[in-house]
C-alpha cells in the first residue's frame, strides 16, 4: 500500500467524505460511474470542473508528447483521488485519465469539493498532502530523467514500485498487478525494448522474477548495487 493510501486510513476517511449517504450534502453533487478497461475517463483540453475518487479498479495519469509519445504520471488505485489540480486554478485538462481495469470511481464537481474543503479541516490537509507529494514525485523524477541512464531509471522505478505497493513474503518481496514492459517505459522515458533488456538481465542474476500477474524482488539490497553498475 503506498503512503497516501497509509495517510488517508490513518487520518481521515475518505469514503465516508465522498459517499452522500454519509454526509449532509446533496447526493446531485456525488455520482459514481462505471468504467471499463481502456476507457478514458477524461482526455486533455476537457474543462476541469470535476474531481475523481477511486472507489474500484485502477486509473491512469498521463500527458502525450511529441511524435506521440506517451508519458505514464502516476497510476492510482482504490481510495485514491485525482483531477486534483482544478482546484488551484486549472481551467483545461492537460493530461488524461484512463481506467485500466473495470473502474467504479465517485465524481465531485469543483464548487462541492471546495465546500468540503473549507468545512473539514482534516479533508483540506489530505488534499494539500496530495498535491504537494505528486509534485515532489515529479520533481525526483525529473532530476531522474536529466541524471541517470535508462538502465538506472528502470531499477530505481522498480524499487519504488516495491516501496509504494510492495508486501515482504519472507525474505522477499512482491508486487502484485505488475505492470507491461510498455507501461514501464511509459513511466521511465524509455524503450519496451530496453525495460524487457533490463528486466531479463536482473532475472538471469536471480535478482527477481516477474510475470503479468506480479512483480517477485529477491534480494533488494543487490538490486540497489545494481544501481551503481550502469
Amino acid at each position: 500500500m503506498d503512503t497516501q493510501s497509509i495517510w488517508y486510513l490513518e487520518n481521515i476517511d475518505v469514503t465516508g467524505i465522498f459517499c452522500p449517504q454519509k454526509m449532509d450534502s446533496s447526493p446531485s453533487s456525488h455520482v459514481n460511474k462505471n468504467f471499463s478497461k481502456g476507457e478514458y475517463i477524461y482526455l486533455p483540453n476537457e474543462h476541469s470542473d470535476k474531481i475523481y475518487f477511486v472507489n474500484e479498479g485502477r486509473v491512469k495519469i498521463g500527458s502525450i508528447g511529441e511524435g506521440n509519445k506517451e508519458i505514464t504520471k502516476v497510476i492510482l488505485g482504490k481510495g485514491e483521488v485525482f483531477g486534483e489540480l482544478s482546484l488551484i486554478g486549472q481551467e483545461k485538462r492537460t493530461d488524461y485519465a484512463q481506467a485500466m481495469e473495470a473502474t467504479n470511481v465517485c465524481i465531485m464537481s469543483r464548487s462541492e469539493m471546495k465546500n468540503l474543503l473549507r468545512d473539514h479541516n482534516s479533508f483540506y490537509l489530505f488534499m494539500m498532502n496530495i498535491i504537494g507529494s505528486r509534485t515532489l514525485e515529479m520533481e525526483k523524477r525529473l532530476e531522474s530523467l536529466v541524471f541517470k541512464d535508462s538502465r538506472s531509471r528502470i531499477i530505481e522505478f522498480l524499487l519504488d514500485l516495491n516501496d509504494k505497493k510492495g508486501e515482504r513474503v519472507g525474505y522477499e518481496w512482491v508486487v502484485r498487478k505488475f505492470l507491461t514492459h510498455q507501461e514501464i517505459a511509459n513511466f521511465t522515458a524509455t524503450s519496451r525494448q530496453t525495460v524487457t533488456t533490463v528486466l531479463n538481465e536482473l532475472k538471469s542474476k536471480n535478482l527477481l522474477t516477474f510475470n503479468r500477474k506480479r512483480l517477485l524482488l529477491r534480494d533488494l539490497d543487490k538490486i540497489k548495487e545494481e544501481m551503481s553498475l550502469a
